[in-house]
């Protein structure tokens, strides 16, 4: 009995003989390994969808670092710096001279005895004539040329210098002779102003002045001690 017979009757193959179905797969399945071994061989390039690797950065070997030769500078030897010596010091300043010292002053207090006279009707330039010759003069001199100046202002001057003299000897205890003037000066004082009628229904101004008047007195010897300092 054959086998087309045996295919006919039972529709079997025979256990023996492989059948074409069979015989097709197994190519199939050669196939399929050999595919993807030849996919591992190709280049990457030939895969489709996948991105390129990134290239390998390459490492350079290190040199190995030659012995730094010492610079100039370090070879030689440092030396310490030079202090300086002592004549490149500077020289220390001479000291100035000493000053002699000054003569120990008077402890005694100096006496000055003043008279003011204010709102004397007069100018002060009129006064100032007449006691320009008063400074410096003893009280019994001034009296003489108070009494001997031909204008009216001397009066209010002869009366303001007994008065100071008065003080003196009433309040500080002093002596007329050792007396002198030490200052006679005047300053201006308020103006009194008023009106003088004149002629076709005028009015001039008319300025009444006033000055204030002051007599200093020292004593004689204090006069002479400070005049010899001046």
């Amino acid at each position: 009995m054959n086998a087309e017979e045996n295919k006919d009757t039972t529709g079997e193959t025979p256990v023996g003989e492989p059948n074409a179905e069979q015989a097709n797969a197994t190519t199939e399945e050669a196939k399929a390994s050999e595919k993807p071994a030849a996919k591992a061989d190709a280049p990457a390039e030939d895969a489709p969808g996948e991105k390129e690797p990134a290239p390998r950065k390459r490492v350079r070997a290190k040199k190995p670092a030659a012995a730094k030769e010492p610079k100039a500078a370090d070879k030689e030897p440092k030396t310490p710096a030079k202090k300086p010596e002592a004549a490149e010091q500077p020289a220390a300043p001479e000291k100035a001279p000493a000053r002699p010292k000054p003569q120990a002053r008077s402890t005694s207090r100096r006496r000055v005895v003043r008279a003011h006279a204010r709102y004397v009707r007069t100018s002060a330039r009129k006064a100032r004539m007449v006691c320009g010759h008063l400074r410096g003069k003893s009280v019994q001199e001034a009296r003489a040329i108070l009494a001997f100046t031909p204008r009216e202002v001397a009066g209010a001057w002869s009366k303001l210098l007994e008065s100071a003299v008065a003080n003196a000897e009433s309040n500080h205890e002093l002596l007329e002779d050792d007396l002198i003037v030490r200052e006679a000066y005047a300053d201006e004082g308020p103006t009194i102003k008023r009106f003088r009628p004149r002629a076709m229904g005028r009015a001039t101004p008319i300025r009444k002045r006033t000055s204030h008047l002051t007599i200093t007195l020292t004593t004689g010897s204090e006069q002479r001690a400070t005049n010899r300092r001046s």
